[in-house]
């Protein structure tokens, strides 16, 4: 009686072994596909550099050594923007990357943030471009999802909309009567208003970048590597000229002023393989 007592106790204990090992195993298959592979080793990972340009040279900072379309000498002493919902092309078909972290945060001020390696992993093989959003879409910007610095001091108030900025781009401009004021080009959700003043509708500003050029190449067990430029210059020039004297210096709750900025946006960025 007591062996086969024994017996019974040693049979629900390897089990419980077996059933462990099989939902571990599963959970690595399941991670294994999330992450961007099929089940074996062919594939590759990708990594991002960020820098930043102006007319095409390095931004140099907190020098009065630029001028914008409209003729506004400025300087610029940080940048700090998210990128999200970066997405792969392959033969028309669309794949977003969202392993652990769906956003990436680059700060000027943080040098670990100008570089990213990208979790997933993904199938070795020729890609036809990618993409990112410039900020986050509308229903992932939720307030309070980032309790840790530097991210959640990137927060947008919740009275102008919540959520965080998409970008802050701090600097410097000489006003016509040559004073030195600061400008804080700020975008994020924007407010519709009533007649008295009071926010009752508010506007996703992200959007979407597609780079011109961005084919790529994934090799099993290797890192492709890629920077993504900032040309700080156009978020001023093109399609329309920004200036600072009509805009002011703080625009978080200026839907026109903030408008320019996504309209400009198309041109800001560039992709270097």
């Amino acid at each position: 009686m007591k062996s086969k007592k024994i017996y019974f106790i040693l049979s629900l204990l390897l089990t419980s072994l077996i059933l462990t090992t099989a939902a571990c195993n599963k959970d690595d298959d399941d991670d294994d596909q999330n992450n961007g592979g099929s089940g074996d080793t062919n594939t590759g990972k990708i990594h991002f550099d960020f820098d930043f340009v102006v007319d095409g040279n390095p931004l140099q900072y907190d020098t009065l050594m630029y001028t914008n379309a409209a003729g506004n000498k400025y300087l610029v002493y940080e940048v700090q923007y998210f990128l999200s919902q970066l997405t792969i092309y392959k033969d028309g078909k669309a794949k977003v990357l969202k392993g652990w972290e769906k956003e990436h945060y680059i700060d000027t001020n943080i040098p670990s943030t100008l570089g990213w390696d990208v979790y997933d992993k993904i199938e070795a093989g020729d890609y036809d471009s990618l993409s990112f959003r410039f900020g986050f879409a509308d229903a992932d910007n939720q307030s309070y999802m980032f309790v840790n610095s530097p991210e959640k001091d990137m927060v947008w108030p919740d009275y102008l909309g919540g959520g965080y900025h998409y970008m802050k781009l701090n600097g410097k401009w000489l006003t016509p009567d040559n004073k030195l004021r600061g400008f804080a080009f700020h975008i994020g959700r924007g407010q519709v208003y009533d007649s008295n003043g009071n926010p009752v509708s508010f506007i996703d500003n992200s959007f979407y970048i597609s780079f011109k050029n961005s084919d790529f190449k994934i090799e099993k067990g290797k890192y492709t590597k890629m920077t993504v430029r900032m040309h700080v210059d156009e978020w001023f020039k093109d399609p329309i000229v920004y200036d600072h004297n009509k805009w002011g210096g703080d625009i978080m709750q200026n839907q026109a002023a903030m408008e320019i900025g996504v309209k400009n946006g198309w041109n800001v960025f560039e992709l270097v393989k």
